[in-house]
């Protein structure tokens, strides 16, 4: 069934009717983005995060228009990027010029490139991403340092996950290896020991806080205890990564320039840490399902994949073309996309959403004839963006789409 947000009654109709308004000429399936919502939500992360810088997610977004849409407004600075090869692009096209690669990366091609400057040679900084030597190792064999190069920049991750008692278990996800101050410092120390390297800074992703909604309908037990979680977390990684910065400083012996932390869903807690200089976000301009289980906030649905009806199977059903944009994630109903307009329609529980057809349930089925669209939700933002060329952009005033724009994908490029 459409899930309505938390403070929110349900799917809004006048975003609907603006929809169907816009984009009444198109044959589904295409992607709209309602641009009202984008901004409205990226007005939102801005007053969330309270004067703290907002590095732009990419992987979240995947649509060098929006990115520069979002980045063109002051409080947003740089983006954090999904793969190294993205950045790069990023840089060459103009979209940024400071990117922090948000993963590690073993591409050779793309690690010569910033070797030898690539990014430089565009006025820009492109800092790789580094929790093992063997990172190091593989920069150098890529030609960092060759020739009286100058130093590739990078960053250190600090893994955020929760300890538990005992240290051999953690609460989380499964990110760098490296989890105390003291490991934390060993590895700037052999990064300040290489010339090839100059330490940029660190990053820390919470992703216990920032990416695990803690309002989950039908499951209150559930719901308890992941506020239960957060609340224990939130000061044991402020502690931590307070002090992980204070001792790479001391390594470096001077403040560390750049700490990144959490995400969409914790801009308030780790902006307000004072060792933090910039926070990230992206999922929360487009605002996928996933973020409709979150209690503090609320976003506004800004992304939409119409598809058309072409079946009527009995009352009660329709079937519609394609459908099946599953998110990643361990499998389970909240990686589906859900129906949102219009309203009272539900997936199909025996078969879902489909790569051929989705079934959907509900009164409104009856309502639906062949030709009509569904509109559905994503469950993660950028991940469909990768299945699809081309992005309509919806206006408002009077509704119409004001601009069709190339995704990653169309324009001839796959990151991840």
């Amino acid at each position: 069934m459409s899930t309505p947000r938390p403070g929110q009654a349900g799917p809004d109709p006048l975003q609907y009717t603006r929809l169907e308004a816009a984009t009444a000429h198109l044959d589904p399936p295409f992607v709209a983005v309602d641009l009202a919502a984008f901004d409205a939500n990226a007005d939102d992360l801005l007053r969330r995060a309270a004067g703290v810088p907002i590095r732009v997610a990419s992987k979240s977004v995947r649509v060098p228009a929006l990115l520069r849409r979002v980045l063109a407004r002051d409080g947003f600075a740089g983006v954090l990027s999904l793969t190294l090869p993205e950045a790069l692009h990023l840089v060459k096209t103009g979209v940024t010029d400071d990117v922090v690669v948000g993963y590690p990366s073993v591409d050779r091609a793309a690690l010569a490139e910033v070797a030898a400057g690539v990014d430089r040679d565009h006025g820009a900084r492109v800092a790789p991403m580094v929790d093992d030597v063997a990172h190091l190792d593989l920069l150098e064999a890529c030609g960092a340092g060759r020739g009286g190069r100058p130093p590739v920049r990078v960053v250190l991750e600090l893994d955020a996950s929760l300890p538990l008692p005992g240290g051999r278990r953690r609460i989380g996800v499964r990110r760098s290896p490296i989890g105390t101050p003291q490991a934390l410092a060993a590895l700037a120390a052999e990064v300040v020991r290489r010339p090839a390297f100059e330490l940029l800074g660190i990053m820390a992703y919470e992703a216990q806080i920032a990416g695990v909604g803690d309002r989950t309908p039908g499951a209150p037990l559930r719901a308890q205890a992941i506020r239960a979680i957060k609340r224990r977390s939130r000061p044991e990684i402020a502690a931590r990564r307070a002090a992980a910065v204070a001792a790479v400083a001391q390594v470096l012996g001077h403040p560390v320039p750049l700490v990144n932390g959490g995400g969409t869903g914790s801009l308030e807690s780790t902006g307000a840490e004072p060792a933090v200089t910039e926070v990230a976000a992206g999922s929360g301009l487009l605002a996928s399902t996933h973020f409709d289980a979150y209690a503090a906030f609320a976003p506004a649905p800004a992304a939409f994949l119409a598809i058309p009806v072409v079946r009527r199977p009995g009352p009660g059903v329709v079937t519609a073309q394609g459908g099946g944009w599953i998110a990643s994630g361990a499998p389970g109903a909240d990686v589906l996309p859900v129906p949102w307009f219009p309203p009272g329609l539900r997936l199909d529980g025996q078969e879902g959403a489909g790569e051929a057809q989705t079934p959907l349930l509900g009164a409104a089925a009856d309502r639906l004839r062949i030709g009509d669209r569904v509109w559905l939700r994503p469950a993660k933002a950028g991940e469909p963006l990768e299945r699809i060329g081309v992005v309509h952009l919806v206006g408002a005033d009077p509704p119409a789409v004001v601009d069709v724009v190339p995704t990653y994908r169309g324009e001839g490029f796959a990151f991840g």
